[in-house]
């Protein structure tokens, strides 16, 4: 086995690992809080970009526009968000969180935010800035 292969197998096998450990600590979280954890992540891309297109916010999320209309669906039911026609495409419909959707968002990335300190907490300054330039890159490979 070359080292290079070896080196390959250690990467899969971290990512692996700490997709397995985000997905746990995720999924705790939102347990008791009516939602799924794909519904969660609607509302964090929301939260975080403002309104969006359908189109655009399933592009987004790395799912189909069909399987975005179900959660958005089930969004609403709950208040969390409210569809409008778009102020820019009247034949489009953008998703927008409400009140209480903003407050969930606020309160789960609040979540977020204390993990990512808790992770980062024994790196220098200067790993934080090369760990964000890695995620960025490996964001952009998708």
């Amino acid at each position: 086995m070359s080292a290079e292969y070896q080196l390959e197998q250690d990467i899969n096998h971290a990512i692996i690992e700490f997709y397995e450990r985000l997905s746990s600590w995720e999924q705790s979280v939102v347990r008791d809080q009516g939602v799924s954890l794909a519904q969660i992540h609607t509302v964090e891309i929301l939260g975080a970009n403002g309104s969006m297109r359908m189109k655009e916010l399933a592009d987004k999320l790395g799912i189909t526009t069909g399987t975005l209309t179900v959660q958005v669906d089930r969004l609403v039911k709950t208040g969390l968000v409210v569809r409008q026609p778009s102020a820019n495409d009247r034949r489009s419909v953008e998703v927008q969180l409400t009140e209480k959707g903003q407050q969930m968002f606020v309160e789960h990335d609040q979540l977020h935010l204390q993990l990512t300190r808790e992770m980062t907490s024994g790196l220098e300054p200067q790993e934080c800035q090369q760990l964000l330039r890695f995620l960025t890159r490996l964001n952009g490979t998708f």
